[in-house]
């Protein structure tokens, strides 16, 4: 018994191009992508500055992760370090819990120079 040669295979002379072919390997990409993990992005836009959240991207280790955001967040020169972090390693204080959290900070009058006396010629104070 013979089996039929599948479709687009050398046997019927076609070649295995067009969307078909691009489609399922375009699916089989989205599908690996998708269990990736999800990491973080931080740039540092110049020296002295703070980095900041730029945005989020998949990718299956760290080096993959600093590649593709260098690649994605910082193509115009924008930055001088980028920092990637998993999402999963990132814990968050719950906006629903903000009072209680951040409320005992409010007791520690010592760490706000409210009663000092501050010379006119120190800055960023």
């Amino acid at each position: 018994m013979t089996q039929p040669a599948p479709t687009g295979s050398a046997a019927t002379g076609t070649a295995a191009t067009g969307t078909a072919a691009t489609g399922t390997a375009a699916t089989g990409a989205a599908a690996t992508d998708r269990s990736w993990p999800l990491w973080e992005v931080f740039v540092r836009a110049k020296r002295g500055l703070s980095h900041v959240h730029v945005g989020s991207l998949h990718a299956p280790d760290a080096g993959m992760a600093l590649r593709n955001a260098r690649d994605v967040y910082t193509r115009r020169q924008e930055g001088v370090s980028i920092w990637v972090v998993a999402a999963g390693s990132i814990t968050a204080s719950s906006p629903d819990e903000k009072d209680s959290f951040f409320d005992p900070a409010a007791d520690k009058v010592y760490r706000h120079p409210t009663f000092y006396d501050v010379p006119d010629d120190v800055e960023y104070l």
